[in-house]
């Protein structure tokens, strides 16, 4: 078989990224992914945690201010990424390192936790990527935006433009880990909070900002939160910008014919 590697125009596309990125944007977007981990992970205790594709390390600074867990590593796709978490100096960072986006230089079973959050709709060959998170760490949290709406097909230009290469619904999400022989622990849903898209609509995207549109945004919000509350878990998955998973490795394992 063919060693599988990440294309050089995707690692050419993310070398320098991180240099010139926004930080405040990725710090906000980061507090609700790391919120939505502690969630997902409540109960459990990590001694060593992976981040793959940890980009410029904003998760793991936030994680370790929240003492996550006494050992933390990062592997990242891109040298300015790299660079940024090493610059971070954050204190329970043990190793950060590049790697070629499917092979983690790590024993078998050596992390207690893999977190992947944000990813996987990058990734070329997802499913070897998925192989080799279940060789290398016990459980594994996953989160992943919620683009696929009917009509996806005709949005390819704008998801492309994110880099997602692959689109997803809980559903779908599901029947991957599944078929790949993790086990769905836990799970949640959430929508994308106003204080984020108040960001991105004024100070990205440079809109006059108003008191009707922010009221709009704020309805929204919280019409999808009301209506997730009143017709439970379809409606929410319905509704949601981002669906969060913890998972461990399944005692049976699927058969592949």
């Amino acid at each position: 078989m063919q060693e599988v590697n990440s294309s050089e125009n995707l690692k050419t596309a993310y070398d320098n990224y991180y240099e010139n990125n926004d930080e405040t944007w990725r710090m906000l977007g980061a507090k609700y992914k790391v919120e939505h981990i502690l969630t997902v992970c409540k109960g459990y205790t990590f001694n060593k945690v992976l981040e793959v594709g940890a980009g410029d390390g904003v998760i793991l600074k936030l994680l370790s201010e929240k003492n996550f867990a006494p050992e933390l590593h990062a592997v990242e796709l891109s040298a300015s990424g790299v660079e940024r978490i090493k610059e971070r100096n954050i204190p329970s960072i043990k190793s950060v390192q590049e790697f070629d986006g499917y092979h983690l230089p790590f024993e078998d079973d050596s992390m207690d936790l893999i977190i992947l959050t944000h990813v996987l709709e990058h990734v070329e060959h997802e499913r070897l990527l998925l192989r080799e998170l279940k060789r290398v760490a016990k459980m594994v949290v996953i989160e992943v935006p919620r683009d696929y709406r009917t009509g996806v097909d005709t949005r390819i230009k704008h998801f492309l433009a994110y880099g997602h290469i692959n689109v997803y619904t809980p559903t779908s999400l599901r029947y991957l880990l599944l078929t790949e022989g993790f086990e769905v622990v836990t799970d949640l849903t959430d929508t994308i909070a106003p204080e984020v898209t108040k960001f991105y609509t004024y100070i990205t995207l440079k809109k006059t900002k108003n008191f009707l549109s922010s009221l709009k945004i704020d309805l929204e919000h919280n019409v999808k939160k009301l209506a997730a509350a009143i017709f439970g878990k379809k409606t929410e998955e319905k509704f949601a910008n981002y669906y969060t998973v913890l998972c461990k490795k399944a005692v049976e394992q699927p058969k592949v014919f």
